[in-house]
């Protein structure tokens, strides 16, 4: 009995794995778009029902302007690769929150928000397309997906082998409701891995490229996050890498991005 479980398990993790589009790292997805997606949904839409929408007419459409550019962009590069299936369950949705937390998320399904205080950071248009861009990263390569299967596997020997094999919309539903915070404070969002976030860093890059934003422009706004981070705890950063590597690791990337940059 044990044997065929381990088995049975083995067989649900091979018919799990998939490729990040562009960097090519595989990576274990057990939750379905689908679930995710529907849940993602119910949090955006507490979290924007909690958190007044900013009153700033002229950054909110810029914001929405960036986040269209972007998402446009990146949807007809996926349809002309025949990656449409990458993106077939995403619902954009780009907002700015009257709060001066430094900080801007993207829940997966495509849920963009950014809190004003991050704005002083950006500057421009580029400035916010260099974020915008980060975050669409983490939705187009399933990053929520991906630390929640993390979190089921590492659970496994506690009993989530059950999650695994059946239906696990319940189940699924509290673990992403511990990952998220739903109903604790603003701005409590899902922590992704360092890996993640080196990864959402160069698809960020080269999505904004793809949307004509100048790549370059990345190093000029961490540049300026770095200078004003002394002594601060920016949520932006709380989970990033530091200062210093991201900003190597962006310029060995930048040629990459680069290639896909039209003015």
């Amino acid at each position: 009995m044990k044997k065929l479980f381990l088995l049975t398990l083995i067989a649900v993790i091979a018919v799990s794995c998939s490729k990040v589009i562009l960097t090519g790292r595989s990576q274990l997805l057990l939750v379905s778009d689908a679930e995710v997606l529907s849940m993602s949904a119910t949090a955006y839409k507490q979290f924007v029902d909690s958190v007044p929408a900013s009153k700033n007419v002229t950054q909110t459409a810029m914001i929405k302007k960036v986040g269209v550019n972007i998402s446009k962009a990146v949807e007809e590069y996926l349809v002309a690769n025949k990656l449409e299936k990458e993106i077939a369950n995403l619902k954009w949705e780009f907002a700015l929150v009257r709060d001066t937390s430094v900080n801007a998320f993207c829940m997966p399904g495509g849920k963009v928000v950014f809190f004003e205080g991050i704005l002083p950071m950006t500057k421009t248009e580029a400035g916010n397309a260099v974020v915008m861009g980060h975050e669409i990263a983490h939705a187009v390569a399933k990053h929520a997906n991906e630390r929640m299967s993390q979190q089921m596997a590492a659970q496994f020997g506690s009993g989530i082998a059950d999650m695994l094999l059946s239906n696990k919309s319940a189940a699924t539903r509290q673990t992403i409701n511990i990952l998220y915070g739903i109903g604790a404070q603003v701005g409590v969002i899902l922590p992704y891995s360092r890996k993640h976030e080196y990864e959402a860093d160069r698809l960020g890059l080269i999505f904004m490229a793809m949307a004509g934003y100048d790549p370059n422009e990345a190093i000029a706004f961490w540049e300026r996050m770095s200078a004003n981070s002394k002594g601060s705890a920016f949520e932006f950063m709380s989970t990033h890498p530091s200062d210093d590597k991201r900003i190597a690791a962006m310029k060995s990337v930048l040629p990459e991005a680069l290639k896909y940059y039209k003015k």
